[in-house]
C-alpha cells in the first residue's frame, strides 16, 4: 500500500486506535500502558513549558505523522512525540521536525527500534531520543555536525542530566519520570 492509498484506506476499527504504514503494510499500534502513557505526558509537559518560557517558535506535537525518506511512498511512521520549528502546514505530516521521541514499551520495542532507523533519513531531524518505560534509562541519538549519526546511542541514567540541543533543553532523566511510578 502507498501512502496515498494509506491516507484513503478505512481500517473498520471502530476503537479509535491508531495505524501506521510500516514498508506498505498497516500496523495496529498497541495501546499506551500507565506509565507509557505518564512519561509522555510528563514529556509533553516539560518540552512545551521550556518552549514557551524560551519564547521558541518551535512546538511539541503528540503522535506526529512522519513520513521518512526510506521507501517514503510506502511509509507512514507514528513517533510517540515530536518537535518542529516550522509553522502548521495544513497537512497531515508534521513538517520538518528537529526532535523525535519514542518511548520503549517491552511488547513493540522491536518495532519501535525499527522506527528509529528509519527516522535518521529525515533531513531535519537532528535529535532522536528513546526513553525506556520499564526503567529510568534513556537513549539519545545526535546528529554530528557532519550529518552523520553515531554508531551507538548516549545511554543517560540517574543522576545524569539529559541535553537536548535541538530544543537548548538541559533536564534530569528522573524529571521525565516524575509520574510514571519508577524507582532509580
Amino acid at each position: 500500500m502507498t501512502v496515498e492509498a494509506f491516507l484513503r484506506w478505512d481500517s473498520d476499527d471502530v476503537t479509535g486506535r491508531r495505524w501506521q504504514l510500516v514498508d506498505g503494510e498497516p500496523v495496529l499500534m498497541a495501546p499506551a500502558a500507565d506509565a507509557h502513557a505518564r512519561i509522555q505526558a510528563e514529556l509533553v509537559r516539560l518540552l512545551g513549558n521550556h518552549l514557551l518560557a524560551a519564547g521558541s517558535a518551535c512546538s511539541v506535537v503528540v503522535a506526529p505523522a512522519i513520513v521518512p525518506r526510506v521507501q517514503a511512498n510506502e511509509n507512514f511512521r507514528i513517533p510517540d512525540l515530536g518537535v518542529t520549528c516550522a509553522p502548521p502546514s495544513g497537512g497531515v505530516a508534521v513538517p520538518e521536525p528537529v526532535l523525535l521521541i519514542e518511548i520503549l514499551s517491552p511488547g513493540n520495542e522491536a518495532q519501535t527500534r525499527s522506527n528509529i532507523w528509519t527516522y535518521t533519513t529525515i533531513p531535519s531531524v537532528r535529535e532522536i531520543l528513546a526513553v525506556r518505560s520499564t526503567r529510568m534509562e534513556a537513549e539519545l541519538l545526535p546528529r554530528g555536525s557532519d550529518g552523520n549519526w553515531p554508531p551507538t546511542p548516549a545511554i543517560i541514567r540517574p543522576p545524569a542530566q539529559l541535553e537536548l540541543s535541538s530544543i537548548d533543553l538541559i533536564l534530569l532523566i528522573t524529571d521525565i519520570y516524575r509520574t510514571a511510578g519508577l524507582s532509580k
